[in-house]
């Protein structure tokens, strides 16, 4: 007779306490990142209105504030697909909000530019946007505690595109 004792085939196998407990928090992070999105959505929709702007109008026309930049590259910024940023970009190009430029690096992948007119439109958001920064700043605690909250949303990102490297 054996001293180990046989297991039985149709037992299911639990998992050990260590897997369900990191089960349950990528649960909870992942419920809270989704209402967070929800949350900054309606923030932003907001803030952007009453500059004649949506918040993913807002999203895209920010990624080029400061240089111009492909489609593909302002997709992959904002980690959603390039044909939703191509839809925002063409009705902003529409709009007068921003326009296509040359691209030295691509002859056929042009550049993004934001027109004097969207920079406008987004300098109309600063007031309330430097509002809202200030009171969740105080909300969370202060600016140490803001920016940790930064710094952790962030190393979140990191890692899941470290994921995301290996598996892909």
């Amino acid at each position: 007779m054996s001293d180990q004792t046989p297991r039985t085939p149709d037992v299911p196998h639990t998992p050990d306490i260590g897997t369900r407990a990191a089960q349950d928090l990528l649960t909870r992070t992942a419920l809270g990142v989704f209402r967070l999105n929800g949350q900054f959505l309606t923030v932003s929709e907001d803030l952007a209105r009453p500059a004649g702007l949506t918040a993913a109008r807002w999203q895209v026309l920010g990624a080029v504030l400061r240089r111009a930049q492909t489609v593909a590259g302002i997709a992959r910024t904002m980690g959603i697909t390039r044909q939703s940023v191509q839809r925002i970009a063409d009705l902003l190009v529409d709009q007068g909000l921003a326009v296509y430029a040359p691209n030295p690096a691509h002859r056929r992948a042009k550049l993004l530019q934001a027109t004097p007119e969207g920079r406008a439109a987004v300098e109309q958001i600063g007031p309330g946007h430097a509002d809202l920064a200030h009171r969740l700043r105080d909300a969370l605690g202060g600016p140490d505690a803001f920016a940790e909250t930064a710094q952790t949303l962030e190393r979140l990102s990191r890692a899941l595109d470290t994921l995301a490297d290996e598996d892909g």
